[in-house]
């Protein structure tokens, strides 16, 4: 085997979890060939609804631009998750159907096969048809940014897609190869319901119906996007905005209700934030419903175009902290760091689904910047008050007093934080627990009596520990002198986590009930051992 086949075989991946990336991914890849003067051939792989993603148009001017041998196959099926959204969709769909479009283009060629000979009457022809083409296809989009344009082609006729790629991997400079899909072929109920059969959990092959049928318990993504509603119906001024994932986050439910006044911007999240702000900025409410871990992408936007204006938008993180099945690259465990150091910005998150919707309605009669993150899956399975209230911004509640402890705890690990200090009763240890509601602004003057009166202190939080909530406490005790409290933090070590269910990975990083309480332990028996072997040398 030669070295250029073993480098098409066994080339480099590039990981991807974000929409959006691969054709910057890949272009760098090429230049990296051309700087090694290797062989190798370089594709990147991306769906319609990856260029509703502007990292995808920086990607393609710059290919376009260093006019590298790049192969772009663009995978056309119409989704993102839920059905595509936006002018680069209606562009595509607005040409022709799929068919029409692949018969289009056979006949054509067909026809140019058929011709007489003569070089210069089969030059006209091919001109002719593609210049046909590309009015009706979307070639001339890609072709102004420097790309060969190929396709439409049959994404399912697997003998054409051989046949195509072979030929489009002979060509010199950056070519896109358009492909049409249907999501779900193949399989009846996936076609039938594309958004269900996305990502789906254990299922009856023969039916499509799912082996552990939905339990009574309302997810907080329900719980978000029914309080969504009821807000948005009494105050016109609130709005919904997503980033494609509109069942994802439950603002779905508004749609339905409100169309006007609910917005799917597409795979651009950095483009939600600055429009919410440019909404705000008219007096609107904008509350927009991201995944944590996507909500990192417009970072920049958060910072400059709504905490520095102090613009009223509500940042609604779903997903927030492990994730699960989905992984490293969906874990939304950095948001508290990300957003904490931000001036401006009020954060908060609810121990139980009834906490949500009375933050919900918090946020969206705060005045200025705002989030509130909750877990993906089933909350708790409270009840629901019927009135939602406004929580007082900074303010803690004290769940149970304690002389030997406090666990502070934060969002969903507040009730197995409760249940740790209760298993540990018997024990003879007497845990305080603190529902502590809000990262930013701490409630200093609640955890300023407490940890005055007890020096041991343990935080728990479904977050990285570095720069979360419990550093935040950290910081505060070195502010106020405080010199003899023991710390320690319980929440996602520094590292990527892998896939598992919550509870396996709650139990790997050491904050499920169960480390809570034995965390626990070890620190009151440690602080009474250092008090007694202090107490016999001032004896001795």
């Amino acid at each position: 085997m030669n070295a250029s086949r073993r480098d098409v075989i066994l080339g480099t991946l590039f990981g991807a979890g974000h929409a959006g990336t691969s054709i910057s991914a890949a272009l760098g890849m090429v230049e990296a060939k051309v700087l090694e003067g290797a062989s190798r051939k370089v594709v990147a792989v991306i769906s319609d609804g990856g260029l509703s993603a502007g990292l995808t148009y920086e990607g393609l001017n710059s290919a376009g631009h260093l006019d590298r041998d790049l192969i772009v196959v663009l995978n056309d099926n119409e989704h993102f998750i839920d059905p595509r959204v936006g002018a680069v969709s209606s562009f595509l769909s607005k040409q022709f159907t799929s068919d029409l479009g692949v018969r289009l283009q056979k006949n054509l060629s067909n026809l140019l096969r058929s011709l007489p000979s003569g070089e210069n009457l089969k030059h006209a022809a091919r001109k002719m048809r593609d210049s046909f083409l590309s009015l009706v296809t979307p070639g001339f989009l890609f072709e102004s940014l420097g790309f060969q344009y190929v396709g439409p082609i049959d994404g399912h006729n697997i003998s054409e897609m051989i046949m195509t790629l072979e030929s489009v991997k002979k060509l010199d400079g950056p070519t896109l190869v358009h492909v049409l899909t249907k999501k779900g072929k193949g399989y009846v109920p996936a076609e039938q319901d594309p958004i269900k059969f996305h990502a789906v959990t254990p299922f009856h092959v023969l039916t499509g119906k799912p082996k552990k049928e939905k339990g009574p318990v309302p997810t907080y993504t329900d719980v978000f996007g029914r309080s969504l509603v009821r807000l948005a119906k009494g105050n016109p001024k609130v709005v919904g905005i997503t980033a494609a994932m509109g069942s994802g986050t439950g603002i779905d439910k508004l749609a339905r209700e409100m169309p006007r006044r609910t917005y799917d911007v597409g795979i651009a999240e950095q483009h939600a934030v600055t429009f919410a702000g440019g909404l705000a900025t008219e007096g609107f409410i904008p509350v927009v419903a991201i995944y944590s871990t996507f909500l990192q992408r417009g970072y920049d936007e958060i910072l400059h175009d709504v905490c520095l204006q102090d613009l009223h938008v509500v940042f609604a993180l779903d997903r927030a902290g492990l994730v699960g099945a989905d992984g490293p690259t969906h874990h939304g465990v950095f948001d508290f760091a990300y957003m904490r150091s931000m001036p401006n910005m009020v954060i908060m998150a609810p121990k139980d689904e009834n906490e949500l919707q009375h933050m919900l309605k918090t946020a969206v009669d705060h005045p200025g910047p705002i989030s509130l993150r909750y877990p993906r899956g089933e909350g708790w399975g409270g009840a629901l008050d019927k009135d939602m209230k406004t929580l007082e911004i900074g303010k803690a509640e004290i769940l149970r007093q304690g002389g030997d402890l406090v666990i502070a705890a934060i969002g969903h690990t507040v009730l197995p934080a409760l249940k740790a200090a209760e298993e540990l009763a018997p024990l003879g240890i007497d845990a305080a627990v603190v529902n502590a509601r809000f990262v930013k602004p701490l409630d200093k003057n609640l955890f300023r009596d407490l940890l005055t009166r007890v020096p041991r202190l343990i935080t728990v939080e479904d977050h990285v520990v570095t720069g979360g909530f419990g550093s935040a406490l950290i910081e505060f005790l070195t502010d106020e002198g405080f010199t003899g409290t023991e710390v320690k933090r319980l929440g996602v070590p520094d590292r990527f986590i892998p896939h598992g269910t919550q509870d396996e990975l709650r139990k790997m990083c050491g904050f499920d009930k169960d480390a809570i309480a034995q965390a626990s332990l070890q620190l009151v028996r440690r602080g009474k051992k250092r008090s007694r072997e202090g107490w016999e040398r001032g004896s001795a």
